[in-house]
């Protein structure tokens, strides 16, 4: 190669990696914002990428250091982002200016994995609106006291179960792996119209899909990293975070259950119905199957690993803290003397203690440490300090909401890191600082969903055992995996469950059971 040509090339090699790694590091320091030096490439992000802190530590780490501060500049690996510590701000992004945030960014490449790709997470502007607007009415109160009985079915079926392998001598247990089982359950029940009981068919092919591709760890964690921060590199290997088999699946089940049902005339209390009766209306047999299947997919996704984690957490704290077992197996048995042994939608939703047991873990432990959006719309934000500039973003600019660092300081929660439902009793909750579903029009669409599981399945497992730590495996306080992007035990949630003396037989019968549908 001839000098000029070679002398050229290097400053061309020079011009480039500048302007793609190191003008992209200085960002906030031009415009003035609170960061912390970033490593080329890996951004603020090389703690959590080589396993010495979790993710949720590590953005409260970050947020701790600006306490002063509305927002700081945070580097996801060579992405700017803003870290939004300020409530008002943060309703200000999320609820008043809307239109100007109303996207995520994207977990899934729709054109790797087509169906999957397009789910209610992922939906942008206009087809986002329209498809919530179809989905809510599957979530509204009336619908969760329809799909109560079916939810108990599940949650029977997993405390009978636990009871009687775990017996009197008890028996300890990894809860990610027994209540994985019960979340599966309840999500093809009331989604899908499928019966299943993983407790008694361990091997069903629903919880083994579920187990296999939708747990955030290991290499499904490095898949969602891939496409969330490195979109090209993840289209140039193909690298698609679920596959043809797993979509074709739920494919098949979405086709297969509404076949069934409109050729016999099936009526179920579920999201599948609901979608059914909209496609009908419409007259879009061919596009709907698809949507469908993307939005089931997406519910049986957030179903099996996430709610199932948060219920984990919920177990570990209630079986670590006996004075709050106590307490709720009051508000239990209560029940259970005034409903004469068949526990009733109204009766378990009025139970209080339940309610602020199930906040405060939420509060503790919400799943993920951030929550975000994408800018649309040019937007001024006030200055990070007293000392700096309003900062305008951009379209394409990214901001997070801290909310797991916002749930742990004490400038909103005394105590932070003690598990106190107490503070919930009142039933004052303030969303500008609590938001382990989100905030704004785009909080979870299944919260309601999630919140009926969840009280369901600690009243059944209360109700039926007593639950301990275990001396060897249960960690306290808790450890957070080092590996997962969702918050999550390191090694699991181990506890010893032990059957209760129970003056009532172990299993009641459900007072108005709908019939299932098989497979």
């Amino acid at each position: 190669m001839e000098p000029t040509t070679l002398l050229l090339t290097i400053l061309t090699a020079g011009v480039c990696l500048y302007y793609f790694v190191l003008s992209k590091l200085t960002y906030f320091e031009r415009l003035k914002v609170p960061y912390v030096q970033p490593i080329p490439f890996f951004g603020n992000m090389a703690p959590f990428v080589f396993r010495r802190i979790s993710n949720v530590e590590l953005i409260q780490k970050m947020y701790n250091l600006f306490p002063d501060a509305k927002y700081f500049g945070f580097f996801d690996f060579s992405s700017p982002t803003f870290i939004i510590r300020d409530p008002e701000l943060i309703s200000m992004i999320a609820i008043k200016h809307f239109d100007n945030f109303c996207d995520h960014r994207a977990f899934v490449n729709e054109s790797l994995d087509p169906i999957a790709g397009r789910n209610l997470f992922n939906l942008r502007g206009d087809h986002w609106r329209e498809m919530r607007k179809l989905l809510s009415p599957s979530f509204t109160s009336s619908k969760m006291k329809m799909m109560f009985e079916l939810m108990s079915q599940c949650a029977e079926n997993c405390a009978t179960f636990v009871a009687t392998e775990a017996g009197k001598a008890g028996k300890t247990y990894d809860m990610k792996e027994i209540l994985c089982r019960y979340a599966n359950d309840t999500v093809a029940t009331c989604a899908f119209g499928i019966s299943v009981d993983s407790f008694k068919f361990p091997k069903n092919e629903f919880f083994m899909v579920g187990r296999k591709a939708m747990v955030f760890e290991g290499l499904v964690s490095f898949k969602l990293y891939m496409h969330r921060n490195f979109p090209l590199l993840a289209d140039l290997f193909k690298l698609r975070m679920f596959g043809p088999k797993i979509e074709n699946f739920f494919k098949d089940v979405v086709s297969n259950t509404v076949k069934t049902r409109d050729e016999q005339g099936i009526v179920r209390p579920d999201m599948m119905q609901l979608m059914m009766e909209t496609r009908n209306k419409d007259n879009r047999r061919e596009f709907d199957i698809n949507e469908m299947t993307a939005q089931a997919f997406v519910f049986f996704l957030a179903g099996f690993d996430t709610v199932s984690t948060a219920m984990c957490c919920m177990t570990h704290e209630i079986g670590i803290n006996p004075d709050v077992q106590r307490k709720l197996r009051e508000e239990i048995d209560d029940v259970l003397r005034q409903t004469n042994g068949k526990p009733t939608y109204e009766a378990i939703n009025r139970m209080k203690y339940l309610d602020a047991v199930i906040t405060e873990t939420l509060r503790m432990y919400p799943i993920v440490s951030f929550l975000d959006r994408v800018c649309i719309k040019e937007t001024e934000l006030p200055p990070a300090t007293p000392k700096s500039k309003p900062v305008t973003l951009k379209p394409g600019d990214r901001v997070w909401f801290p909310n797991y660092s916002l749930h742990r300081d004490p400038k909103y929660y005394p105590h932070p890191n003690k598990f106190d439902p107490e503070r919930f009793l009142d039933n004052t909750v303030d969303n500008s600082i609590y938001m382990p579903f989100g905030i704004g029009p785009r909080i979870c669409i299944g919260n309601r969903f999630a919140l009926m599981e969840t009280k369901i399945m600690l009243f059944y497992l209360l109700w039926h055992c007593d639950l301990e730590p275990d001396d060897i495996k249960t960690k306290i306080p808790m450890v957070f995996s080092k590996t997962s992007f969702t918050t999550t035990a390191e090694g699991g949630f181990w506890l010893k469950l032990r059957a209760r003396n129970l003056k009532a037989p172990v299993t009641q019968g459900l007072s108005n059971g709908h019939k299932v549908e098989e497979p």
